[in-house]
């Protein structure tokens, strides 16, 4: 009875096109749908009926003759060229019924106008009115959000991926200046700052086990398809795309996605996981087109999109200065650029740019900068959203140099000291009265990694210190030899929810530099008043609490005696920091104010690099059953893409192998990234996703016509690669975005010195910017 009567439902009711998607679609991206479409083979099972709202109804299986002309009937249907006036009635009946079904996630249903007009955020002329495809005072429909980042995943070009998306935020602006913050969230995969350890990442199985509920299809369907593709995003975008729908649900909003995503987030227990595949089917049955896409990934954890958070801050400065925000509407500056010169208009969105990066190193939260920049404007910014204890800023780094003659060469008639470089974590330690807060130099979120570190915190600190920000680094201490160990044994301590009586473990805290004092902001005071602040407000207690050690001085002799020390110390080598001259600390940058010797450097190049693993080579021999060697990457900001450096098979002991393997075989993709650099002949057997950043030694480097590293930038048709490279160890307090970046590929490779006599003019590199 159940089928007949689904069978007559389908007879009555108009159905589109099954290759017609129920939105309108940018054109260049219809090679994706034609390289992952998918057919239900013959006699394919699917799940009878559906229990989710907008659910698929699907046809039943040709079991028998009678099914089957079932079946050639409803087909005939759907090749009418017109609907007749009865079918349209019945489609209005249903009307009330998707309304009352509709939760606050949706907005009102898309109208029949809006679904024939694309929103194109890449339109010439582009205006955040008229080309947009709602009207002042609507929610931002997810299907503008997802058509952006459509065409910003074909674009290789930075700056046309920065215009493309800073017209999306003007017609925000404008329209629905409510709805920004979701937007820049969703842009970024974030639903929250990243101090506040709210992960967004759904597994795997959840998410198909989803899609299969959604559509119809079968679990192994979906896994089969997500294999071959590489993209569970595109499997769903297609898997959706052959869905026929009875009902078609209203349309997603940004603000009703980004807040399910965020619920989800949050979910914990027992039953979470049933919870959130039914949030998940709840949004996916309403996906249009691309939406479906971007939903899954977001989901995943992955945009794969290429857009750096760098990219989003600059096209929200450029939206701000094209479209300023908090005009009456309809606003009177609709293009703020007409009428002024180029220069002149580019140089106020670089200053915008700058001050709205600055506020944002200082203050890592977009729900304290939007309505900032909203209500007041971006030059507002450094007014309202300060240094603040509990928010983590972006350390300051330092640059590699090579040997204690350059130091001095660079350092010339200033004043500068010499500190201890310690083998350990970088802990930002941020205090409010009784509140103290311990962060990562990634701004993870540590305080439950350290309670020792908490418990002990009045042995060192004064009375008249209410609030603080302490820049520091946690070394594992043996407490019987009062001596340094290896980060090795500091990286055994459990990362979360440590229990103080269960540490073995211990750490030693070595303070360097005090950044916020007592309701002051110190960052722009040398740093020899910083530090003198430090210890007049702190003081030492063995084994526990020390400060950095230090030697002030400008000889020679002094300084290659002083990193001898370290290194017997069970230190890396030295920071050499400028004390008066130049001596602000300079958030989020790797400034040439501070540079580090290491004791490698001695050995040939002038610094260890951090680089990405993205492929790996199956091994042979006695290393069958593993990878035997590896690509690696380094990371290029601007562009935004990985540049292969080396491939690399020495270094690895057979355990290191094993446990590179059981690791990065989770990570396989069926194909390399779109912005991934390399040369054909350097294929490897399998691609990764990039997650993991290895720090590694080489002899030196070398001009390659090869590798992909820094290519343009010393020469405009070869890259650099390195000589006799060497695995070191894995970097996890690194993100793969903080990988060494072809810039100082670079200007590594510029300042050897066989290079060094070559060169007239080294100042390509002397240009500092956010990392």
């Amino acid at each position: 009875m159940l089928r007949l009567l689904a069978a007559r439902l389908l007879n009555s009711v108009p159905r589109p096109k099954p290759a017609t998607p129920h939105c309108c679609f940018i054109p260049a991206s219809n090679a994706v749908f034609r390289k992952y479409s998918y057919s239900s083979p013959k006699g394919e099972k699917r799940p009878r009926g559906s229990s989710s709202e907008g659910a698929a109804v699907e046809s039943p299986s040709p079991r028998n003759r009678k099914a089957k002309s079932k079946k050639v009937k409803i087909e005939a249907e759907q090749v009418k060229p017109k609907k007749t006036q009865p079918e349209q009635e019945t489609v209005k009946q249903t009307a009330p019924e998707e309304k009352a079904s509709s939760k606050i996630i949706f907005g009102k249903p898309p109208s029949s106008q809006a679904e024939q007009v694309c929103y194109n955020p890449r339109a010439a002329g582009y205006h955040p009115i008229e080309d947009a495809t709602w009207k002042r005072g609507e929610r931002v429909p997810y299907s503008a959000l997802a058509s952006t980042l459509e065409i910003i995943e074909e674009v290789s070009a930075r700056l046309k991926m920065i215009e493309i998306l800073s017209n999306f935020f003007r017609s925000v602006l404008v329209l629905t200046p409510e709805d920004l913050l979701p937007s820049v969230y969703l842009c970024l995969n974030k639903i929250a700052p990243a101090y506040e350890g709210i992960e967004l990442g759904v597994a795997e199985t959840s998410l198909m086990k989803a899609i299969a509920q959604s559509t119809g299809r079968t679990v192994s369907q979906i896994k089969s398809d997500a294999q071959d593709s590489g993209d569970l995003g595109v499997v769903a975008e297609q898997s959706k795309s052959n869905q026929r729908m009875i009902f078609k649900p209203a349309r997603l909003t940004v603000k009703g996605v980004f807040d399910k995503l965020k619920e989800i987030a949050q979910m914990t227990g027992h039953a979470s996981q049933t919870k959130k595949v039914e949030k998940i089917q709840t949004m996916f049955v309403a996906c249009q087109g691309p939406e479906a896409r971007f939903l899954i990934r977001s989901l995943h954890g992955k945009l794969r999109i290429g857009l750096a958070e760098q990219s989003v801050l600059q096209a929200l400065a450029l939206a701000c200065a094209v479209t300023p925000p908090g005009q009456e509407y309809p606003p009177k500056e609709i293009n703020a650029s007409k009428g002024r010169s180029a220069e002149s208009f580019k140089a106020h969105v670089d200053q915008l740019a700058l001050i709205l990066k600055t506020a944002y190193c200082e203050c890592p939260n977009y729900g304290k900068i939007i309505p900032v920049l909203l209500k007041e404007g971006i030059e507002k910014l450094p007014d309202n959203c300060k240094l603040t204890p509990g928010i983590p800023l972006k350390p300051m780094l330092a640059h590699p140099t090579k040997g204690v003659q350059e130091v001095l060469q660079r350092f010339e008639g200033m004043t500068f000291t010499c500190e201890w470089k310690y083998d350990g974590e970088r802990a930002q330690i941020h205090i409010h009265k009784k509140d103290v807060s311990i962060f990562s130099r990634n701004q993870e979120n540590n305080t439950s990694k350290y309670p020792d570190i908490i418990a002990r915190l009045d042995k060192c600190k004064s009375d008249g210190v209410e609030s603080c920000i302490l820049d520091c680094e946690a070394v594992a201490w043996d407490r019987e030899k009062q001596q340094i160990l290896p980060f090795q044994i500091l990286s055994t301590r459990k990362r979360k929810d440590a229990n103080e009586a269960d540490i073995k473990v211990q750490v030693c805290v070595f303070m360097f530099d005090l950044l916020y004092l007592n309701g002051e902001p110190l960052v722009k005071r040398p740093f020899k008043e910083r530090r003198e602040l430090l210890k007049q407000n702190f003081r030492e207690h063995a084994g526990e609490w020390l400060f950095a050690t230090c030697l002030d001085t400008t000889k020679m002799e002094e300084v290659q005696e002083f990193l001898d020390e370290s290194v017997k110390g069970n230190c890396e080598g030295l920071m050499v920091k400028t004390l008066e001259q130049d001596a602000t600390y300079e958030i989020a940058k790797r400034s040439r104010n501070w540079l580090k010797l290491k004791k490698d450097y001695l050995e040939g190049v002038g610094d260890t690099l951090d680089v990405v693993v993205i492929g790996g080579y199956l091994g042979k021999g006695k290393r069958t059953g593993t990878y035997g060697g590896f690509l690696l990457a380094c990371y290029d900001k601007d562009c935004e893409e990985y540049q292969s450096i080396c491939k690399i098979g020495t270094g690895f002991s057979d355990e290191d192998l094993q446990t590179h393997t059981q690791l990065l075989k989770e990570q396989v993709v069926p194909n390399p990234k779109s912005y991934y650099r390399y040369d054909s002949s350097l294929e490897p057997d399998h691609w990764f996703e990039p997650v993991q950043v290895w720090e590694i030694k080489c002899a030196d480097l070398s001009l390659s016509p090869v590798h992909r590293a820094a290519l343009g930038i010393v020469d405009p048709e070869k890259g650099i690669s390195l000589r006799f490279p060497r695995f070191i160890r894995i970097r996890e307090d690194k993100n793969v975005e903080d990988a060494t970046s072809a810039q100082q590929v670079a200007y590594m490779y510029s300042n050897q010195e066989q290079v060094k006599n070559q060169q007239a003019d080294g100042g390509k590199f002397a240009e500092e910017d956010f990392y």
